[in-house]
């Protein structure tokens, strides 16, 4: 695959990513040598797992890495004390 190839195909990764089915603007999507790096925050473990998916269908080829955070929606389970 010629760099140019890869090059096209992480653009339309990048489009597919921020237009598809998981319209998710928040992930960056770095070259770090031969692989790709995806970075940020997401809001569920499931919509990190469909992202990393996407990523190496769309980048068959290309060695994909992640570093995808899930954020903590969740309510405190005690109340705070103010003093």
């Amino acid at each position: 695959m010629t760099a140019h190839e890869s090059e096209y195909r992480i653009a339309r990764f990048r489009d597919r990513l921020a237009r598809g089915e998981v319209a998710e603007l928040g992930v960056r999507v770095e070259v770090r040598g031969a692989a790709v790096l995806l970075t940020g925050t997401v809001p569920t473990a499931g919509h990190r797992d469909e992202i990393v998916r996407i990523a190496v269908a769309e980048l068959d080829g290309i060695p994909v890495r992640h570093d995808l955070l899930v954020a903590c929606a969740d309510p405190p389970d005690r109340s705070e004390e103010l003093t």
